[in-house]
């Protein structure tokens, strides 16, 4: 946010009920739907410009409140999206949770039918590697996405890291010259030509 958005005001929202309730039950309820709506309109009232929600494991919830908010609503993994059906045919989706790896490959899909391109989507699941970052084992964490995506790699032509948390082992790393998307930055330059457009900059 500092280096692409100078200058740009954040306000963060961190509830980590959105997630836990949605691990818990496999799929997003009612109450989480709720409770992520009551966010954005807060923040609305509160007078900012857009809305980045940065749990890919409620995307889905993201795309309907975009459709009826007053500001722009965007998902963290759109942007992702977006390039890996640009740049592959074949595209790889990696995630620590199902909750993740369900809403990232529709998501996929989608944008690929969007673009009008014929897409096959290959997911993959880093069992155990979530459990891992919650006993706070981040180094298993790693070696368990590493390993995943490099056999990944090989099916694939490019590689989606479904979350955020995942960036870090996408940094220079082309697994086997695949490319290897993470959220972060690609949601952030479309936040900012989002923000530019608005502000008619």
């Amino acid at each position: 946010m500092r280096e692409l958005l100078p200058g740009v005001e954040t306000t963060v929202i961190t509830d980590e009920l959105l997630l836990k309730r949605t691990v818990r039950d496999g799929a997003v309820d009612d109450v989480t739907r709720l409770r992520l709506r009551e966010h954005v309109e807060d923040l609305a009232g509160f007078g900012v410009d857009a809305v980045l929600v940065t749990c890919s494991s409620v995307g889905g919830v993201v795309d309907e409140l975009g459709r009826g908010a007053a500001i722009p609503v965007l998902r963290v993994d759109r942007a992702m999206a977006e390039e890996a059906v640009r740049i592959g045919r074949r595209v790889g989706v990696l995630a620590t949770l199902p909750t993740t790896l369900t809403p990232t490959t529709e998501l996929v899909e989608s944008v690929a039918r969007e673009a009008g391109h014929d897409v096959t989507v290959v997911a993959r699941l880093c069992a155990g590697a979530f459990e891992a970052l919650g006993r706070g084992d981040v180094a298993l964490h790693d070696r368990i996405v590493a390993d995943e995506l490099d056999k990944l790699a090989q099916d694939v032509d490019v590689v989606v890291l479904a979350q955020a948390s995942m960036a870090r082992i996408a940094a220079g790393r082309p697994a086997g010259g695949v490319p290897v998307l993470s959220s972060p930055r690609l949601a952030v330059e479309q936040l900012a030509a989002r923000l530019n457009h608005v502000s008619g900059d």
